[in-house]
């Protein structure tokens, strides 16, 4: 058990959480990477009170976040991830931190059953914030989806649906993989232009099809022999995941199979931690979603008409998968 100095850390982590958030929504690392500046003059140029503002940027330096020398503050190196401009911008990945916020403040009250699960989702995203959070989301898993991609054996599929591929983050490290495969990636029509230039510049275009659509909505493009759900069943009740598989099913051709990553539960729903702390996340973010055990997962994909369901990966990064097969 950790002892007390330990939980008192943790709870107050949300205080060091929310000043890195608040210099994010004030896109404050952008605008020091751009022109270097004291608090004061900062404070005067964008309108805000410059005692608070001084506060906020010295915690920044303590947190190794900004340099300062006199009264001027710089990015440092790790400050400058957080910058707009870094080709590998965390920004948009803090920016949606802020977003979850809200929603996280009231936890007693849906655990009192005072407010519903999912009780205020967040505004939906613009066109730009849309564009900058899925590009974030590439940087982020990037490097997962390219282990993964070397830990499956995919030898004897020949074409891969992507269901809610984003920017192809997960098409791309496969179609690598496996240089026989071909891919149809199937997502909202203003992700697929954002799946579009990805693939354009890996040099992959002619290799996927890209397919706009509402996996909750429409049918699936068929024929493909391999599919993949990833990171999508969190987002939802097992009910709404029985017919997600279920339309995935039809889509395979006969012997084909479904991959499912997410994270995966023990029976206990203690491990990974991560995946207990993210069924928090769609507790308060989502009217039905959840993490789930593989005993769930399976017995969903065999209520969609799977068999062979198997636990082919094991992680604590939502890196898990679950495989399973459509009858010949």
């Amino acid at each position: 058990m950790e002892d007390k100095s330990d939980i008192m850390a943790v709870a107050r982590a949300f205080m060091r959480s929310r000043i890195i958030l608040t210099a994010a929504e004030l896109d404050l690392f952008t605008i020091i990477q751009d022109s270097p500046s004291s608090a004061e003059k900062m404070a005067e140029k964008l309108g805000l009170d410059p005692r608070a503002l001084a506060r906020v940027m010295e915690c920044l330096a303590t947190f190794g976040l900004l340099n300062k020398d006199t009264n001027e503050y710089s990015l440092t190196d790790q400050g400058a991830l957080l910058s707009s401009k870094h080709p590998a911008s965390s920004l948009p990945m803090l920016l949606h931190m802020s977003r979850l916020w809200v929603n996280w403040s009231d936890l007693t009250g849906i655990v009192q059953k005072k407010i519903g699960s999912g009780h205020s989702p967040s505004m939906p995203l613009d066109r730009d914030s849309r564009q900058v959070f899925i590009g974030a989301m590439h940087v982020v898993g990037r490097t997962l989806s390219e282990d993964i991609a070397v830990d499956l054996d995919l030898s004897g599929y020949r074409k891969l649906l992507d269901i809610g591929g984003g920017s192809g983050t997960y098409t791309i490290a496969l179609l690598r993989r496996n240089p026989e495969m071909k891919a149809i990636l199937f997502d909202l029509k203003e992700v697929i232009e954002m799946a579009r230039e990805r693939l354009s510049s890996e040099g992959l275009l002619d290799r996927a099809e890209l397919i706009a659509g509402d996996f909750y909505a429409d049918e699936l493009p068929g024929g493909s022999e391999l599919a993949l759900l990833s990171a999508i069943i969190h987002q939802n009740s097992r009910e709404q995941n029985v017919e997600l598989f279920k339309k995935t099913f039809r889509a395979l051709v006969p012997g084909g199979a479904i991959l499912v990553r997410d994270h995966i539960m023990n029976e206990q729903r203690t491990w990974p931690p991560e995946g207990a702390m993210f069924a928090i996340n769609m507790l308060v973010n989502t009217a039905g979603g959840d993490t789930y055990t593989f005993l769930e997962v399976e017995q969903d994909l065999r209520n969609a008409g799977f068999k062979h369901v198997k636990l082919v990966r094991s992680g604590e990064k939502m890196d898990s998968i679950v495989k399973a097969e459509k009858p010949k």
